[in-house]
């Protein structure tokens, strides 16, 4: 089974288009399909063909009611705060930012992020996707110095120790890779991963 993971695609229907078209038993929008949650219709009828195979999440620019919504009216399936199994995989996911300078729709505090993922603890074995990133990692840095992501998801992975991790957001991290323990992590941005599960079963 293959997943298509991506974030940030913020209203790029060309790269939206692209990704649609590759082949995945399932596709998982980790946030920011848009900007400031304008234009989410039209990102909807691009992956409306696969609608029963798409998971969404919102990211900082879009609120829980905007991807319920959004959902509703596609067929799609929220991953926001959900788990889901999938070839033995607990496939887990929390959308939102921590807060931002810029007051974006979807921003918890970093005990909200905390607690929200404190329902997915001993998940085994564990494929987490956030729209965030942990803080003071490779996958958080917009420049060196500048970590602007969430403490809670870096303890909480520091803890947990999920097999993968998967995270948009910060994008000039787009498909950095880092190691975290044993979890093996990835800024996903808006070129995606395809996860395969049966490889990643084998190892």
């Amino acid at each position: 089974m293959k997943i298509l993971i991506f974030s940030d695609i913020h209203n790029d229907l060309k790269a939206l288009s692209h990704l649609i078209n590759m082949e995945a038993d399932y596709y998982i929008a980790a946030g920011d399909l848009v900007s400031w949650a304008r234009g989410l219709e039209a990102t909807g009828e691009v992956m409306r063909r696969h609608s029963d195979k798409v998971f969404v999440m919102p990211g900082n620019h879009e609120s829980e009611s905007d991807i319920t919504h959004f959902c509703q009216q596609f067929g799609f399936r929220s991953l926001h705060g959900q788990a889901v199994e999938l070839d033995g995989f607990h496939i887990v996911g929390l959308g939102y930012s921590n807060p931002t300078p810029f007051n974006t729709p979807g921003e918890f505090s970093e005990s909200e992020i905390a607690q929200r993922l404190d329902a997915f603890r001993g998940l085994k074995p564990m494929i987490l996707i956030c729209h965030c990133p942990p803080k003071d990692t490779p996958l958080d840095g917009s420049k060196p110095g500048a970590h602007f992501g969430s403490s809670a998801v870096a303890q909480f992975i520091a803890t947990e120790q999920p097999v993968r991790f998967y995270c948009g957001h910060i994008h000039e991290c787009e498909g950095v890779v880092a190691v975290m323990g044993s979890t093996v992590a990835q800024n996903v941005g808006k070129r995606g991963v395809l996860l395969d599960l049966k490889a990643l079963a084998a190892i």
